[in-house]
């Protein structure tokens, strides 16, 4: 029986992942990558010489049938992100579900967890957050104003990503509301930063040549 293996690689410090996460990585046929270049500069680090094969959103189904065929053939393949766990915010879940589809119980799908920035940021947000909304990235244009009303209707905290490009805007458009946030930047690496406050005061801590890198923001209203 072939395995799919969901492997959780670090977010940014490369010595944030686990022994068995490294020994899948050596024992696979492939490692499925959604950058290889990334992938593989996390390989060479501790020396794994897997071949990579490339899958990410815009893979084509003819791409996708390939790696359906390598799994035919009786291969055990790894599934790896950019960093953190596939699936959350990211297209592993599609290939997870075309293999179930594609082979049901016959083919054995394994998690191998380890990191993932909604729980690193969690462990240090300092708020209650036994449940919580998680809403990954918003939509650049079209749905955006919908999922902020959702955020202000949430009965719970609501937890997201944004990119540099968008963090200002996102905090324009938080101001005004009763939200206590936590903003989190570059978490695991060298210029890890922690933001607390209100989206006003977040935006004057925010140092212009801070506005880079993604950015973990967890959203909490006031009582």
């Amino acid at each position: 029986m072939s395995t799919l293996y969901i492997v959780a690689t670090p977010i940014g410090n490369l010595e944030d992942i686990t022994l068995r996460a490294l020994r899948i990585l050596k024992e696979v046929d492939f490692v499925l990558c959604e950058d290889t270049r990334v992938t593989r500069n996390l390989l060479a680090h501790y020396q794994i010489n897997t071949p990579t094969l490339s899958f990410h959103q815009h893979s084509t189904g003819l791409e996708v049938n390939k790696l359906i065929n390598l799994i035919r053939e009786g291969k055990n393949l790894s599934l790896v992100t950019d960093a953190g766990t596939p699936g959350v915010s990211d297209p592993g879940g599609v290939l997870v579900e075309k293999v179930i589809k594609e082979f049901g119980d016959q083919v054995k799908i394994e998690a191998i967890p380890g990191p993932s920035a909604i729980t690193a940021a969690i462990s240090i947000a300092g708020l209650p957050l036994d449940k919580f909304l998680f809403l990954g990235f918003l939509p650049h244009k079209k749905g955006r104003q919908t999922l902020l009303k959702e955020i202000a209707n949430s009965n719970y905290p609501v937890i997201l990503y944004e990119s540099v490009h968008r963090i200002e805007k996102l905090l324009d458009e938080l101001s005004g509301n009763n939200y206590q946030l936590v903003v989190a930047r570059e978490l695991t690496k060298k210029f890890e930063t922690i933001y607390r406050g209100t989206a006003e005061e977040i935006k004057i801590q925010l140092k212009p040549a801070e506005v880079k890198g993604e950015f973990v923001v967890i959203i909490s209203k006031n009582e």
